[in-house]
C-alpha cells in the first residue's frame, strides 16, 4: 500500500493566534510540507486543484509537482482533485504527459469534479452539466493519451480533427488515473468501465456510505472484465492529529476544529471522529483506526491523510508528519502486509504499468463488454 499526504491549500486564521498566513508564506510551507513528506518517507504527496480563495492550492497543479519533483527523489506526487470537468482535456493530456517526462514518472492524477459551485461559470460550464462534463472530458483525455491524429466531436468544446498531444506520455505510458468521488455513483461507474482506479476521499462521510461507494466499483470492475473484485484499485482519504497521548491531542486540536471552514460550526468534534475517519489521538489510535479502515473497504492500494489544514502552523505540521512517517507508517506497512493475501494488487506506478503495457494487459474500456465478449 503506498501512504502518504494531501493537502488543500486553505489559507486559513490560526485561532489560537489570529494570525493568517499570507499566500506566499502557505504556497512555500505546501513546498516544504512535500519535501518532508519523502524525508519522513511517505510514497505519496497529492495537491488539490483550486480557483478561489481562501485557498492556494495550484490552479495548475503540474507547476507545483514538476517544481517537488526536481527537489526530491523518490515520492510519488498526485493531485487530490484534477477538474475534469472545468479544465480542457487537451490541456490536461499535455501539461500532465510534460510534469511525468520531468518527474520521470513519479506522477498520476485524481479526476474529480470539485466542491466549487462557481468555479464552472468562470471557465463557461454550466454546473448542471457536471457528471456529463467529467463523462466526456475523460473519454477525450483517454483517447489523447493513447492515440495519435485524434479525430473527436462531443457537446462540450470545439470538434478536433487529426490532433495529437504534445509531449506524448512518458514510454507511450500515460499517467494512473484514479477517479474521484464522495457522492456519485457515476464516477465510480466511470472509473470501474475503464479499469482505473477508484478514490474515496471519505474525511465527511461515515463508513457505510464508503462501503457501498467502494463496493459498487468493485462490482462493476468485476463485471468489464478487469479482474476480480478484490483486484480493483482503491485508495481513500482521511485525516488525522497526534500528540503523545489523545487527551493532548484532542485540547490542542480542537480549536483548528472549530474554526475550520471546512467543517466548522457543524458536529462537535467527538461526534464528528465518531461518525468519519478523522483520528485525533495517540499514534497507536492513529495506528488502529486506519486498520479498521480494510473491514469497510476491503485490502486497498492508497492512504492519503489531511493535515495541513485548518490554520495549523507549519511547525506543527512537520511535527505531525515526524510522528506519521517515523511512528504510524512503519506498523501500517507492516500490519498490511501481514494481513492483505498475496493476490492483492500492489499500489500502480509508473514501471509497473510500463510492464503491464508490455505484457499486453492494458485494460480495454468497458472490458470484456466493449471487446465483444459474454457480459
Amino acid at each position: 500500500m503506498q501512504f502518504g499526504i494531501f493537502s488543500i491549500g486553505d489559507v486559513t486564521p490560526d485561532p489560537t493566534t489570529g494570525r493568517t498566513p499570507t499566500e506566499h508564506e502557505r504556497i512555500k510551507a505546501m513546498v516544504a510540507i512535500g519535501k518532508k513528506a519523502e524525508e519522513v518517507g511517505l510514497d505519496v504527496f497529492a495537491m488539490g486543484q483550486h480557483h478561489n480563495p481562501p485557498f492556494v492550492a495550484p490552479a495548475n497543479p503540474p507547476i507545483l509537482m514538476a517544481h517537488l519533483a526536481a527537489q526530491t527523489e523518490r515520492i510519488r506526487f498526485s493531485t487530490a482533485t484534477t477538474l475534469i470537468t472545468t479544465t480542457d482535456p487537451v490541456r490536461l493530456a499535455e501539461d500532465y504527459a510534460y510534469v511525468q517526462h520531468l518527474a520521470d514518472g513519479r506522477v498520476d492524477l485524481t479526476l474529480g469534479r470539485g466542491n466549487t459551485g462557481p468555479v464552472y461559470p468562470w471557465f463557461g460550464k454550466d454546473i448542471r452539466a457536471g457528471i456529463p462534463l467529467a463523462v466526456e472530458n475523460y473519454a477525450l483525455l483517454h483517447r489523447l493519451w493513447r492515440e495519435n491524429d485524434v479525430d473527436w466531436q462531443g457537446r462540450f468544446r470545439t470538434a478536433l480533427q487529426g490532433f495529437t498531444a504534445t509531449p506524448r506520455p512518458l514510454d507511450d505510458v500515460p499517467p494512473f488515473v484514479w477517479h474521484g468521488s464522495i457522492r456519485s455513483p457515476e464516477i465510480a461507474e466511470q472509473a470501474a468501465y475503464y479499469g482505473d482506479g477508484f478514490f474515496h476521499n471519505n474525511i465527511f462521510w461515515n463508513k457505510e456510505h464508503t462501503g457501498r461507494m467502494i463496493e459498487m466499483y468493485r462490482q462493476r470492475y468485476e463485471e468489464y472484465g478487469h479482474g476480480s473484485a478484490d483486484q480493483a484499485i482503491v485508495g481513500l482519504g482521511g485525516q488525522v492529529f497526534m500528540r503523545r497521548n489523545s487527551q493532548d491531542a484532542v485540547r490542542e486540536f480542537r480549536p483548528y476544529f472549530n474554526n475550520a471552514p471546512v467543517y466548522g460550526g457543524g458536529p462537535s468534534l467527538e461526534d464528528f471522529t465518531e461518525q468519519t475517519p478523522l483520528t485525533v489521538g495517540s499514534p497507536e489510535q492513529v495506528i488502529e483506526r486506519t486498520l479498521s479502515f480494510r473491514e469497510y473497504a476491503g485490502d486497498y492500494q492508497r492512504q492519503l491523510f489531511l493535515m495541513d489544514h485548518a490554520g495549523l502552523p507549519l511547525k506543527t505540521v512537520l511535527e505531525q508528519l515526524d510522528m506519521l512517517g517515523e511512528e504510524v507508517v512503519p506498523v501500517l506497512r507492516r500490519e498490511v502486509a501481514a494481513r492483505a493475501p498475496e493476490t492483492t494488487p500492489q499500489a500502480p506506478t509508473h514501471e509497473s504499468l510500463v510492464l503491464r503495457r508490455r505484457e499486453g494487459k492494458d485494460p480495454v474500456p468497458g472490458g470484456v463488454k466493449a471487446a465483444g465478449g459474454q457480459g
